[in-house]
C-alpha cells in the first residue's frame, strides 16, 4: 500500500505562482510514476503532469509552459510549481501514484487550488 499526502493548496490571484507538493509513504518502491490530476467543479478528473521513474514528464496542452513536475534527486515527494495560473486553473489537484502496469492505483485526498481576483 501507498499513502500520499498532499499540501499546498490555496488562493492565488491570476499571473500567481503557487507549489503543490505529494510525500509519498508506504511501499514506495513499488512506485513507477506519478502524476497530478485536476478536477474542477462539473468537470471530469483530468491529468496535469506525470513523472515517472527515470524523470520522464508528460504535460496537459493546457499547462504546458507553465507548469512544472519534479522530483528533487535522492527525495521521493512530488511537486508541481505553477506558474502564470489562471482563474481556469481552479480544482481540486489530486495526487497519483501507480506500479508499471498500473495494476495498483493510489490517490491522494486532494488539494483545492482556487485562482481569482
Amino acid at each position: 500500500q501507498v499513502q500520499l499526502v498532499e499540501s499546498g493548496g490555496g488562493l492565488v490571484q491570476p499571473g500567481g505562482s503557487l507549489r503543490v507538493s505529494c510525500a509519498p509513504s508506504g511501499s514506495i518502491f513499488s512506485i513507477y510514476a506519478m502524476a497530478w490530476y485536476r478536477q474542477a467543479p462539473g468537470k471530469q478528473r483530468e491529468l496535469v503532469a506525470s513523472i515517472d521513474s527515470g524523470g520522464s514528464t508528460n504535460y496537459a496542452d493546457s499547462v504546458k509552459g507553465r507548469f512544472t513536475i519534479f522530483r528533487p534527486n535522492g527525495r521521493n515527494t512530488v511537486y508541481l510549481q505553477m506558474n502564470n495560473l489562471k482563474p481556469e486553473d481552479t480544482a481540486v489537484y489530486y495526487c497519483n501514484a501507480r506500479n508499471f502496469l498500473s495494476t495498483d492505483v493510489y490517490w491522494g485526498q486532494g488539494t483545492q487550488v482556487t485562482v481569482s481576483s
